[in-house]
């Protein structure tokens, strides 16, 4: 290893889930792990919402909010390792499914439904003359 660096530290998935309580609070974000038991009373935000994500991976709502960059700094006072690499494809969310509009259903929407509303309309049409 070279002078001067230091060596990460590596936490199993396992580990993480482990501190999903109160009184030990770790979150994952962007692979990274903070224990942020000491922050909890600090969170500008409440702890509770740092509680809603012990244990888990707190990336997408860390990025959400915005955070300052006085904000990433502070992490890491807190950072304590990171997510082994063997752990790091657990948290991918599936992608959304893509809807493809069926040909047939948009031949009907295009153009059978309006068909029958101009027929419908002109038969009214008529029908509304013809009374008159």
């Amino acid at each position: 290893m070279a002078e001067g660096k230091e060596e990460v530290k590596y936490y199993r998935l396992e580990e993480l889930k482990k501190h999903n309580i109160g009184n030990s609070p770790w979150i994952h974000v962007n692979n990274k792990i903070y224990d942020v038991t000491k922050f909890l009373d600090q969170h500008p935000g409440g702890e509770e919402v740092l509680k809603e994500q012990a244990g888990g991976d707190a990336t997408e709502a860390f990025e959400d909010v915005g955070h300052s960059t006085d904000a990433r700094e502070m992490t890491k006072q807190y950072l304590i390792g990171e997510l082994h690499p063997d752990d790091r494809g657990a948290f991918v969310k599936p992608k959304e499914p893509v809807v493809v509009e069926s040909a047939e259903l948009s031949w009907w929407y295009g153009w059978i439904i309006p068909a029958i509303a101009g027929m419908t309309m002109a038969l009214l049409y008529r029908i509304y003359i013809a009374d008159h």
